[in-house]
């Protein structure tokens, strides 16, 4: 059974900083791109970041150099470093695995991220 489990979220104020982790089961973890999506009532699901097996980034513009992707292999786990943060940020962040190759994707559960001003 395929589990993504996010944790990390919370409340923050404006300028503060939160870090996500993503824990995954029940994949071959280096087979799936890794990313972070969020959404906000109302509106779609946009990707904010997500990362190769080997470690190629790629970012929403509205987060470059404020948040970085990572990932741990060895522990199956994906993580998203939130600096700088704003109440634009402020959305329900979702962990996703995408194994392109053969259409196959997952959802985490979603983790709450709000950030005051």
């Amino acid at each position: 059974q395929v589990q993504l489990v996010e944790s990390g979220g919370g409340l923050v104020q404006t300028g503060g900083s939160l870090r996500l982790s993503c824990a995954a089961s029940g994949i071959t973890f280096t087979s799936y791109i890794m990313g972070w999506y969020r959404q906000i009532p109302g509106k779609q699901r946009e990707l904010v970041a997500d990362i190769t097996a080997v470690g190629g980034t790629n970012y929403a513009d509205s987060v470059k150099g404020r948040f970085t992707i990572s990932r741990d292999n060895a522990k199956k786990t994906v993580y998203l470093q939130m600096t700088s943060l704003k109440p634009e940020d402020s959305a329900v962040y979702y962990c996703k695995a995408d194994f392109r190759l053969y259409s196959l994707n997952y959802w985490g559960q979603g983790t709450q991220v709000t950030v005051s001003s």
